[in-house]
């Protein structure tokens, strides 16, 4: 397909070094002035209208914007086509007007609070009402080539009536602005209300003039860079970030009854977005004592990946990823050499995925790109030991567990500081509503006033 996208946003210009202070200036300004004029006064209802419309657009394989993102996508992304098309089409499921609607009501309680005074039943009983209102210019600072959390932002940033900016890391923009020009295509003057750049994070002009211009900056990325980003900006600007976390899959017993279940569904939480969002997992922890060991469910799940990997291909990686995967490789060989216990399976002349089955409870990071850790749990509670040195780093477990556990497991789970525990084959895919990091998406945008006659 060739589709030649007109110069809309900024990160559609060939040389990011054309970028001035005063032109990031001039764009947020642009921005309010469009805001006030298209995107302010824009009901609630409307705009779910609009946004779950684009996203059923998204969901048509013959959408122009859907289909460049495919053909493209992979040469700026490196991921394959397969993936993107699983991983998009996972997404916008996601986006309908009863998820839409149901998140005003869980952060906002009533889909109507963006639009005019109200009262729950609480607040009328103390004479109350009460409405909210997003800032005038949101900045979102995205971070790594996962589209989902700049196109959350949009989303959000939009049913908050907010103009925003979007600053992406250098080569990373691409799918956030084939969204961004799908918006403006279906909605010109909404999507008038948006700005795409991308530029080397800590440039300091740049930045100085696109925080001078907003109250409030959200930002996905490593603790290093959040914690870079919170020194620059101004006091007065409120600062929302969504730092590194790591997740993991916990199985029990029971549920190694039915493999032909589970292995897909772990796999699907490996291999989507090649396991570099926050909600992939490191690492399966299997109880001991049920159907299969723990070495047998790593034996299987390294044959799904490898059938995976024939209609869902993992795609390139850059060279220092690939390096880091073979290292870690070389590492597990010398050691399964000596300890039978440890096990390795991994693709055949690439980097493609691995699995290891390591005997050791302890907690370690993968190098991703489908690379996992299978351990075996002899007893709980030292597994939940083992998680302590993590609490406050963990986003999603994965569990696979009859009903009458998964309470009791959830409630453990979340005394150790775990935000969010899911079906294992979900881990990647959380509901639209989701409390991101254990915060209200929407609620973290917006500023109450009450009236109180």
């Amino acid at each position: 397909m060739s589709m030649d996208l007109p110069n809309y946003f900024l990160a559609d210009l060939p040389d990011a070094s054309t970028l001035t202070s005063r032109l990031i200036t001039e764009a947020c300004q642009t921005l309010k002035r469009n805001r006030a004029k298209f995107l302010a006064q824009q009901s609630t209802e409307d705009l779910i209208e609009i946004i779950s419309n684009l996203a059923g657009e998204w969901l048509d394989a013959s959408f122009p914007f859907r289909r460049l993102a495919l053909e493209k996508g992979p040469a700026h992304t490196g991921f394959s086509r397969e993936t993107i098309e699983a991983d998009l089409d996972q997404f916008f499921t996601q986006i309908t007007p009863e998820n839409l609607q149901a998140l005003l009501l869980q952060d906002l309680g009533s889909a109507r609070r963006l639009d005019e005074f109200v009262a729950t039943e609480p607040e009328r009983r103390q004479n109350r009402s009460s409405i909210v209102r997003g800032p005038e210019l949101l900045v979102h600072i995205t971070g790594g080539f996962l589209p989902n959390p700049a196109l959350t932002s949009i989303i959000l940033g939009l049913l908050v009536r907010s103009a925003q900016f979007v600053k992406c890391a250098t080569g990373t923009s691409f799918l956030p602005r084939i969204f961004a020009h799908s918006l403006y295509t279906a909605q010109p003057k909404l999507g008038a209300c948006i700005e795409i750049a991308e530029w080397k994070g800590g440039t300091a002009s740049l930045e100085e003039s696109l925080f001078a211009e907003t109250t409030l900056v959200t930002a996905t990325g490593s603790d290093e860079t959040l914690s870079a980003l919170r020194r620059t900006l101004p006091i007065h600007v409120q600062f929302v970030g969504y730092g590194h976390k790591l997740s993991f899959a916990y199985i029990t017993r029971d549920a190694l009854a039915k493999p032909e279940k589970l292995v897909p569904a772990l796999a699907r939480d490996v291999s989507a977005w090649n396991q570099l969002g926050c909600l992939s997992p490191h690492a399966i922890y299997v109880e001991t004592g049920g159907a299969l060991t723990s070495d047998q469910l790593a034996e299987l799940l390294a044959r799904e990946l490898e059938a995976l990997e024939k209609i869902q291909p993992r795609g390139q990686v850059s060279p220092e990823a690939a390096a880091a995967i073979s290292t870690r490789r070389m590492a597990y060989q010398v050691r399964a050499s000596a300890d039978p216990s440890t096990k390795i399976w991994q693709s055949e002349n690439s980097t493609s995925w691995t699995v290891v089955h390591d005997p050791a409870l302890e907690f370690q990071p993968s190098c991703l790109n489908r690379f996992v850790y299978v351990k075996p749990v002899e007893h709980f509670d030292q597994f939940l030991a083992s998680l302590e040195p993590l609490r406050g780093k963990i986003s999603t477990a994965g569990l696979a567990a009859p009903n009458d556990r998964v309470q009791e497991l959830g409630l453990k789970f979340a005394e150790t500081g775990v935000t969010r525990v899911c079906r294992a084959g979900q881990m990647q895919a959380p509901p639209f509503s989701w409390r991101h990091d254990g915060r209200p998406s929407l609620g973290d945008l917006v500023t109450w006033t009450d009236i109180e006659f």
